[in-house]
């Protein structure tokens, strides 16, 4: 249970907020019970299965794949590119939206998109591959 106290116009009120059920709040405002219907929140889209990267045969095999990942946690805007674009050094390739703010995730090296791991709407955590570059 949550209690507050808040004055509107020169009135005083405890409002205790009690159970929530789905989208249903029992609520409390100087001693009357009321039940308050809440707004649902829109079911977050499910998440693309993310690619299997499979590690190099030989140990000698030197990688040429440049995996852009998520700095942190947020939810994919916009992709900016698609499979088989050329890219440049620090090119914005995914635009990433956390804590209410839009951030421009960059290559950290040009070459060609092989892969893209997310799509618009997605929630990502921090590490989670968003583009594969060669």
């Amino acid at each position: 249970m949550k209690q507050y106290k808040y004055i509107i116009n020169g009135n005083q009120y405890e409002v205790t907020i009690g159970d929530v059920v789905e989208n249903i709040a029992t609520v409390e405002v100087n001693g009357e019970t009321y039940k308050v219907e809440m707004e649902k929140e829109e079911e977050p889209a499910k998440p693309a299965p993310m690619p299997v990267i499979q590690p190099a045969a030989k140990k000698t095999d030197v990688s040429t794949k440049t995996i852009v990942k998520a700095p942190l946690p947020g939810v994919i805007r916009e992709v900016k590119v698609n499979v088989g674009d050329k890219v440049k050094d620090s090119q914005t390739v995914v635009i990433l939206e956390a804590m209410k703010m839009a951030n421009n995730i960059d290559t950290e090296a040009a070459g060609t998109v092989v892969e893209v791991c997310v799509q618009p709407g997605q929630p990502v955590m921090e590490g989670d591959s968003l583009v594969i570059i060669e």
